[in-house]
This record gives C-alpha cells, sequence and structure tokens, in this order.
C-alpha cells in the first residue's frame, strides 16, 4: 500500500504528559482516568482520541459508501464510539472493546444497516481492527 497522506504526533509522559501534531493542529494534555488507577485528571486519554478517530473516520467512510449510492448523509448524522480499556483474557496485557452506533436522520433503518455495513468494510480503522478487537456496529 502507498500511503496517500501521513499523519505525525508524538506524546511524552506516558499517560500523565502530553500529545501533539507535528503541525500543532492538536495538543492536548493527558491524565490517566481513575478507574485505571490515575488521579482522573483534566487531561484527555489515548482511548478518548481513538474513540474521536474512529467515531470521524467511520463516518467519513459512510459517507464515502453513500456517495457510490447517491444518497446524502444529512449535515446532522453523527457516529458515538465508545472505546473501552481492561485486561485480557489472556492475562498478558490489555485490550480494547469498541461500540460504534451510526446515527443517519431521515434515511430508512435497512438503508442505513447498509451503509453502516458496507462502511466497517471500507473504514481503515475497522479495517485495522478487524479480528484484533471486538466492535459492536450500530445503525439507527
Amino acid at each position: 500500500m502507498q500511503a496517500l497522506y501521513t499523519a505525525h504526533a508524538h506524546a511524552t509522559g506516558g499517560r500523565e504528559g502530553s500529545a501533539e501534531t507535528d503541525n500543532g493542529a492538536l495538543k492536548v494534555a493527558l491524565s490517566t482516568p481513575k478507574e485505571l488507577g490515575g488521579g482522573g485528571g483534566t487531561g484527555t486519554n489515548p482511548e478518548q482520541l481513538f474513540a474521536a478517530g474512529y467515531a470521524a473516520c467511520f463516518l467519513g467512510a459512510i459517507k464515502f459508501v453513500a456517495a457510490q449510492d447517491k444518497v446524502k448523509i444529512p449535515d446532522d448524522a453523527k457516529v458515538e464510539s465508545s472505546v473501552g480499556i481492561g485486561k485480557r483474557d489472556d492475562g498478558a496485557g490489555f485490550g480494547l472493546v469498541v461500540t460504534l452506533k451510526a446515527t443517519l436522520p431521515g434515511i430508512d433503518h435497512e438503508k442505513a444497516a447498509d451503509l453502516v455495513k458496507r462502511a466497517d468494510v471500507v473504514c481503515p480503522y475497522s479495517h485495522a481492527t478487524r479480528g484484533n478487537i471486538q466492535v459492536n456496529i450500530s445503525a439507527t
């Protein structure tokens, strides 16, 4: 595969540090949630960043497959993403579980479900996670 675009970012300090992109468009303080043994500070965390990125990418994939069918996705369409982290069943480390819920107002449920199913094939985040983590996807 030849990359059409490459994002660059760096993090310092781990979960209690900061992260930013090379162009300065994103600069965030990081805090560990209390549930993971941290102080639960005001910063964001990798799971929130992944949830936001996956939601945005998945909505883009829905728009891509909808355009193939000449279906306009409404401006108020959204993808809600939840990313959970916990100990893996094998005890060797941590794993993720993701839930994506696409809301496509004005599009009938059958068509919305079809678009979401096809978007799951197109979305690079879905492709990267397939078979590696549990991802639950739905459309409304």
